[in-house]
């Protein structure tokens, strides 16, 4: 796992080590750089930062070439297939000087060009340059479902990209500058979705894509997706059957990820996934496995009914026999924000970021390499959401006047902050601002935290004049499109794993890992495996049942002679933060000070009276806004760190910051 980053036609070597250096955390172990001034006077240079996981000597360096040194790459990744592949291109004669990945893929794009991507099974972000035309070729790629970033700025001749945004504001010209449209979609869905960033002229390569940058110009092609069955497509095989190649598949996708030379560990929480992934490693190996839990103390979890229970996967670990670490944090959270904005790049504002960096931050100390449960709900419908959608299609059967009176009575009530309730609630409130609305127009509802009407009156006459023309899930409308043949299920796992997963869980896993200098894997992303899940279980085996409907089902079916009961009957967790106490106590003087009102008219986005509306209906408990406060309150920290330059201060201060973590 590395940091990569390079340059066409703008900034020099001096620049490309600037790059690389303020992605140090990201390769701890080794730095490289390439570069090349053309008799045209063109220029391309590489750089990286070197995580060791696979051959750990110093013939993995990078930037890496071929035996001529007419193609070179720079790579972040890894290749899970790379040893059969690299079997195949010994026998074409290809001559190896590692036992690296890296060079797997240098010799597999000599074979086979762009077409190579396809032959990959793993996670990667590269870049490589081919001199073996007239015209240099830089060939950029992005994994399949996008678990590596790729960040990129084009200009007429000018190209840089990098592993992080932060990277490339190192480079002469390329100013920091919020982009209005994607401030727009960030106050909607907490995020931004690819391939915008928060940044004007900063963009992801998208999942799944290849880009050839030659002479010029950018070129930009989709070479996979993941796609599904017509809704009326019939499902021949059983439940039996499914369930047990569900488990088969599963289980060598695990395997297959346990590949490395460096110590290996797994998150383990209360949740089917992470306890899925732990039983599969236990099985694939004689020694045990190190599993970390994190949790919060008892006055953290006061009505946080999303917080796991500890003692579930300790019992668990105690009886696959694993060395579990359970991780108890009470973090100085207003000191963290600025800290884990910078590693961000973008504000994201899920508290989860807080909860992920911790866990590998502690890891780190025992294990370089985790893996993780993410993609097991957008594979078999695990959210809330997916459920939530088969309620509306029912309640919207209820007569009108019935469904206004519940509706008047339901948004009425308060936030129940502090409160089991709390989360059914909010939940509840969605459904019901949705009822009336098409299921594609009721699933964006249910992803939106602010909407028409609370931008409305949060934004300035200036904003408002320049956003609300625009429409901030044009991505997820154009993504309904493309799968409108499917079962609406299905077409919902398909935006969730297109542009949710990606633009959220995906990008903190990997920034917030990399920040500790920890990879993270994803077995249930093994694109045979998704593929197999998409066209051969029927959707009333993913969502079963109506009104105590089973999440996952055919997952739990696979896992049910694998894992306890207790684990099988957990409700979804994941990696929940304690939002309500922090913003009560912890965070509550940052939030006067970073929301004051004359902070808020000095930035012209937003009125100030607004913003503490929201502040004072949560702090009253009259509203449960704390996801839409910590989204302010992100965007502020992320506006200092990013706009107003304290950036530079932090790649200063990171080395003493993390030596002292």
């Amino acid at each position: 796992m590395c940091g990569i980053n390079g340059l066409v036609n703008c900034g020099d070597g001096e620049t490309l080590a600037r790059m690389a250096t303020v992605q140090a955390h990201r390769g701890p172990d080794d730095s490289g750089l390439w570069d090349k001034r053309f008799q045209d006077g063109s220029y391309i240079g590489l750089g990286s930062r070197r995580l060791a996981v696979i051959d750990l000597s110093p013939d993995g360096h990078m930037p890496m070439c071929n035996e001529d040194r007419t193609v070179w790459i720079t790579y972040n990744g890894e290749i899970y297939n790379f040893a059969e592949l690299r079997s195949e291109l010994v026998a074409k004669g290809h001559c190896f000087s590692s036992n690296t990945d890296t060079e797997v893929v240098i010799h597999l794009y000599e074979e086979e060009g762009a077409d190579s991507v396809k032959r990959l099974k793993g996670m990667f972000a590269f870049a490589i340059c081919d001199l073996r035309s007239s015209i240099p070729i830089l060939f950029l790629a992005r994994d399949h479902f996008g678990v590596k970033p790729f960040y990129y700025f084009h200009q007429k001749r000018r190209l840089a990209f990098a592993s992080e945004v932060k990277a490339l504001l190192e480079v002469p010209g390329i100013e920091p500058e919020l982009d209005p449209e994607s401030l727009h979609q960030y106050l909607t869905f907490l995020w931004v979705p690819d391939p915008k960033t928060m940044f004007r002229g900063i963009y992801k390569l998208p999942a799944g894509h290849y880009a050839i940058f030659r002479g010029g110009e950018l070129t930009i092609r989709q070479y996979w997706d993941l796609t599904f069955p017509e809704a009326s497509a019939s499902f021949p095989r059983s439940e039996h059957d499914l369930a047990e190649e569900v488990r088969e598949r599963f289980s060598s996708s695990v395997r297959s990820q346990m590949v490395g030379d460096v110590p290996l560990g797994a998150f383990l929480s209360a949740g089917l996934d992470s306890s899925s992934i732990v039983a599969m490693m236990s099985r694939a190996t004689q020694q045990p496995v190190r599993t970390y839990t994190i949790t919060f103390p008892k006055k953290y979890r006061v009505g946080e009914n999303a917080l796991d229970d500890p003692e579930v996967p300790a019992r668990l670990a105690k009886r696959l026999e694993c060395e579990n670490q359970r991780i108890e944090v009470e973090p100085d959270v207003a000191d963290l924000l600025p800290r884990l904005t910078w590693h961000m790049d973008e504000p994201t504002a899920d508290p989860a970021i807080i909860t992920a960096y911790l866990v590998c931050r502690e890891a780190h100390k025992q294990s370089t390499v985790l893996l993780s449960g993410v993609g097991g709900d957008e594979l078999f419908a695990g959210y809330r959401k997916h459920i939530a959608h088969y309620w509306a299609q029912a309640y919207r059967k209820a007569p009108s006047i019935v469904r206004s009176l519940f509706e008047k009575s339901l948004l009425a009530l308060p936030g129940f902050r502090g409160s089991s309730l709390k989360g059914m609630v909010r939940m509840a409130k969605k459904m019901a601002r949705g009822a009336s609305l098409t299921p594609m127009d009721r699933f964006i509802m249910d992803s939106t935290y602010l909407d028409t009407g609370h931008k409305s009156a949060l934004y300035t006459r200036e904003m408002q004049a320049t956003l609300f023309q625009s429409d901030p899930a044009i991505r997820h409308r154009s993504s309904f499109e493309h799968v409108q043949h499917a079962d609406f299920l299905n077409q919902m796992l398909y935006l969730d794993s297109k542009i949710f997963m990606p633009s959220l869980n995906l990008a903190y896993n990997d920034k917030m890992s990399m920040a500790s200098s920890v990879e993270v894997r994803v077995p249930f992303l093994d694109r045979e495996f998704a593929e197999f899940v998409a066209w051969n279980v029927p959707p009333h085996l993913k969502l079963n049942g109506f009104f105590g409907p089973t999440t996952k089902h055919i997952f739990r079916e696979a896992m049910k002679d694998v894992l306890p009961k207790e684990v099988l009957r957990q409700p979804k967790a994941g990696f929940a933060a304690p939002v309500d106490y922090w913003l009560a106590n912890d965070l509550r003087p940052m939030v006067d000070d970073l929301l004051a009102e004359s902070q808020v008219r000095s930035r012209g986005l937003f009125r100030p009276e607004s913003v503490r509306r929201f502040v004072e209906e949560h702090r009253s408990g009259a509203q449960d806004w704390s996801m839409q406060i910590w989204q302010f309150l992100t965007l502020e920290i992320w506006m200092q760190t990013f706009l107003d330059g304290r950036a530079k201060n932090w790649m200063d201060e990171y080395p003493r910051q993390e030596a002292t973590a």
